[in-house]
């Protein structure tokens, strides 16, 4: 009981480790955007950082494992040369000094005894488990946290069951108590340097000792009478979302029924011209990009053009007395073994594809790694504020961008807004949730040939957790069913 908004987002990343481990972990990283009930907006960025130096390839734990989705397979480099420096712990300890009312300790302490007594998974986390087992089976370490006690092969834990880590609510209950030099200059700094360095990975304890959660402006954009603040460069969601929005601002998205085939071949088009200039500018993820120029001139010759023929999760907050926080945090899929003792599984974004556009082994040392993690916090038109954010690896710009579209353009409420179909369009491929109506979805396969029509909402299209503030003072908000989202007010 008590606390703000910042407290409370904090706590939920804490019990986030336990009841959705794939998604959440103090090895891995992230974002959290804080706006106060003053007025003033921050980012605290704690993703993960490059190794400082490189290990030998001879020497190096790092391999390929294919996951099977069902309709597809995917495969993910994992082992411990796949670990980034996580910053998780660093970064929710600086929003807290920033932010938080509450003790830290008393923050951890609902996570601390739901990893002692054992969380029950859903349906939906006993589904990521299963689907990543090939990593979360991968070491004995893991085993013994995330399989069934058998004699036969190792399978996951299924709905129902309850996954007890009695070694994280350990490390979670220190933390608390002595703070977050523990995880990176201390004990546990120390396991896990030496745990890297004897089985084949890049990290050092130098590499923990220095890093650091950075405080960052929000790159501020206006669209259609609404004030955003955006996720700011290096990570590259905020920018990319806010170049879609500024070609959609060539004409009133209001004119076209909302879900028909001319809004979304619309927005699809945004789509497509963002492409266009990922694949001109490369890394070059920066504000120039939202040049008027440069984007008089995207909407003029990419526009008309035709098309050519993992994990993360997200919490939002928003208190009584107008603060708000929304936060986005992965730990990739997990490297696929423990720290030793502690309960908790290092990242792979080392092996990540999507975060290593230079390819991956092709990594500079001692760099913030990008992120399309795009935490949003949006002042509408009549007053109200929205606090916004997605899991879901690239789709998360695309799904972002839609829910903002159907708040500002079509006045939804969040969870209209959010459970509305969505498309996605990477390079010239379409994806598209067939709830549409028939010739809808029929428009769509004839201007996209290359497409794909998913059947009904899936986790594919991110996880659009939101939370308002309406005009009249109102909280309000949604969970994304595609992600077995859910809103608590308390």
């Amino acid at each position: 009981a008590g606390g703000n908004a910042f407290d409370a987002a904090i706590a939920a990343l804490w019990a986030a480790c336990i009841a959705e481990p794939v998604l959440a972990s103090p090895g891995g990283g992230g974002f959290l955007m804080a706006h106060s009930a003053q007025g003033e907006t921050r980012i605290h960025d704690f993703f993960a950082h490059t190794p400082r130096r490189r290990r030998d390839p001879a020497s190096l734990d790092f391999h390929n494992i294919t996951v099977n989705f069902g309709a597809a397979r995917q495969d993910f480099h994992v082992g411990h040369g796949a670990a980034a420096c996580p910053g998780f712990v660093r970064g929710l300890f600086a929003a807290h000094r920033a932010h938080g009312s509450m003790p830290m300790s008393e923050l951890c302490a609902p996570a601390v005894a739901a990893a002692r007594e054992g969380v029950p998974l859903t349906d939906y986390q006993a589904y990521l488990l299963r689907v990543v087992g090939p990593i979360y089976l991968l070491s004995a370490s893991a085993r013994s946290v995330f399989a069934r006690p058998s004699a036969g092969a190792p399978v996951t834990l299924g709905a129902g069951e309850r996954l007890r880590n009695p070694a994280l609510a350990d490390v979670l209950e220190a933390l608390g108590r002595e703070g977050d030099r523990l995880f990176y200059e201390g004990e546990l700094a120390a396991t896990i340097a030496r745990s890297c360095d004897e089985s084949g990975g890049h990290l050092t304890r130098e590499d923990l000792t220095r890093y650091q959660a950075f405080d960052r402006a929000p790159l501020r954009r206006s669209y259609r009478g609404a004030s955003l603040c955006l996720n700011a460069p290096p990570s590259s969601g905020g920018i990319l979302i806010a170049f879609t929005l500024a070609m959609l601002e060539d004409g009133p998205l209001r004119a076209h029924a909302r879900s028909s085939a001319a809004h979304l071949e619309r927005v699809a088009q945004a789509m497509l011209a963002t492409n266009r200039l990922r694949a001109q500018v490369g890394e070059t993820i920066d504000p120039s990009l939202l040049d008027p120029a440069l984007l008089a001139r995207y909407r003029k010759e990419v526009l008309p053009a035709p098309p050519a023929t993992r994990g993360t999760t997200h919490i939002s907050v928003i208190d009584a007395a107008g603060n708000a926080a929304t936060a986005t945090v992965s730990n990739g899929e997990g490297c696929g073994h423990m720290v030793p003792g502690a309960g908790f599984m290092l990242n792979n974004m080392l092996g990540e594809e999507d975060i290593n556009p230079r390819g991956l082994g092709a990594w500079l040392p001692d760099q913030r790694m990008s992120s399309m993690m795009a935490p949003t916090i949006v002042t509408l038109p009549d007053g109200g504020f929205c606090a916004l954010g997605s899991g879901g690896s690239n789709r998360i710009r695309s799904a972002v961008l839609q829910v903002l579209v159907n708040l500002i353009d079509y006045d939804l409420d969040p969870r209209e807004a959010v459970e509305a179909p969505r498309i996605h369009l990477e390079r010239a491929h379409l994806d598209f949730e067939a709830l549409l109506e028939t010739d809808v979805c029929d428009h769509l396969a004839r201007r996209f040939p290359d497409h794909h029509a998913w059947p009904e909402r899936n986790m594919f299209y991110g996880g659009v957790h939101t939370a308002m503030r309406t005009a009249r003072g109102e909280l309000i908000g949604a969970g994304d069913p595609r992600r077995a989202g859910v809103c608590l007010a308390v």
